[in-house]
């Protein structure tokens, strides 16, 4: 129709140029879905690469928590289990279609990575009975590079306390978890369980937690964990 009508196509154009100024629509945002969603918020505050969160407080919206998206990160958490059949979710971000999740299942410590949704899920479970007793818990995801579709592709370790536990190649989406709801959950998953292997809330029994904390920069696991545990001692 465009060739045969040249000089309609020419109006339809003007018209269209002369709506979007009316209606202030330019410049038109040619920028995808992913790409806007995981655009930083504008904040008074200087970037932040270290998070601290508590237990049994109100879900942290996703566009305000530690955005751990293409990059390498590291989660820390000190906790004192009492109970020998302690369990239940320490930490919870996302949702069933996308998230991740630091949790005690059957005397085991687990982190599982959802990736969109997709099974089988990224799973990493201590070979080790967990005892009562305090623990520093622990995961470290280091970006190795891209995937083909934008995915960071790296290596995953699982600790308690000093020792690793478990590890392997895992991916971590390049956009948000969710467009709404389900956010950054100490103790508990407030929404859609991340992983299929509890039922939501999921909440912790059987111990304390004291903290968890998140960093985005690039030291090693030994000093943020000597470092998160002088933090957390303070309070």
């Amino acid at each position: 129709m465009a060739k045969q009508y040249p000089e309609k196509l020419e109006a339809l154009k003007k018209a269209w140029d002369e709506e979007a100024r009316i209606n202030l629509a330019l410049p038109v945002d040619d920028r995808t879905a992913s790409e806007i969603l995981t655009i930083e918020r504008p904040s008074t505050e200087a970037v932040r690469e270290r998070y601290v969160y508590y237990p049994d407080t109100a879900p942290v919206p996703e566009g305000v928590a530690a955005n751990v998206r293409n990059r390498s990160y590291k989660i820390l958490a000190n906790v004192e289990i009492s109970d020998a059949n302690a369990g239940g979710v320490i930490f919870a971000h996302g949702s069933r279609f996308g998230g991740h999740s630091l949790f005690i299942k059957n005397h085991k410590l687990y982190y599982v990575y959802n990736y969109l949704g997709r099974k089988p899920e990224q799973k990493f479970v201590s070979k080790m009975d967990l005892k009562p007793g305090k623990y520093t818990f622990g995961m470290e995801f280091m970006r190795t590079g891209a995937g083909p579709h934008k995915e960071s592709l790296g290596t995953m370790k699982l600790y308690v306390n000093d020792k690793v536990v478990a590890e392997g190649p895992m991916r971590t989406q390049p956009a948000k978890f969710t467009l709404s709801g389900d956010g950054l959950c100490v103790g508990y998953d407030s929404g859609d369980a991340v992983s299929a292997e509890y039922k939501s809330p999921g909440t912790f029994r059987g111990g304390t937690i004291q903290g968890v904390g998140v960093t985005v920069e690039g030291s090693t696991y030994v000093d943020l964990e000597n470092e998160a545990a002088r933090a957390l001692a303070k309070d």
